[in-house]
């Protein structure tokens, strides 16, 4: 098989139970955010919050988008 060329883009919609604390969820991502400083293969972070005026959401209140290098996650 064929080693993929490019990136990777990796995409995790969330959402947090009721008794989880806005500082909480900081505290969270920043962590997550963190990744990119740990895992050399990982070249972007993004994230954002549920913003969708046709109410589609089902739910889910974060999105977190993570893009990484194929070279690198080949060899992981």
């Amino acid at each position: 098989m064929e080693e993929a060329k490019g990136v990777v883009k990796h995409v995790l919609i969330a959402r947090f139970k009721d008794e989880v604390k806005p500082d909480q969820i900081d505290q969270l991502i920043k962590g997550y955010a963190n990744l990119i400083n740990l895992i050399e293969p990982m070249k972007s972070f993004q994230w954002g919050t549920d913003v969708s005026i046709e109410n589609l959401h089902q739910g889910f209140t974060h999105i977190f988008e993570s893009t990484f290098d194929t070279d690198g996650v080949a060899s992981m």
